[in-house]
């Protein structure tokens, strides 16, 4: 009986821990928050790493122009 309820704690531990680990990596991914953590790892093997996150951190800055009514060359006339 101590066997069972001992594997059944670490079995449940084990499910609570890899649950977390999930939910966090979920929320890292959403928040953009991994690329700051494991940018200087990251620089570390690989050296070349530093200028392509510059890019990409230049990509998600570029914002664009939101599109007029007027300027869309589907719509006909009643809807401008």
């Amino acid at each position: 009986m101590d066997t069972l309820l001992g594997m059944l704690i670490v079995g449940g531990g084990l499910g609570v821990l890899l649950t977390g680990f999930a939910w966090l990596a979920r929320h890292v991914r959403r928040s953009g928050v991994g690329a700051q953590v494991m940018g200087p790892i990251d620089e570390a093997w690989n050296p070349g790493a530093h200028r392509w996150r510059q890019e990409i951190e230049v990509q998600e800055q570029r914002v664009l122009p939101s599109a007029n009514a007027d300027d869309h060359p589907r719509l006909g006339p009643r809807f401008r």
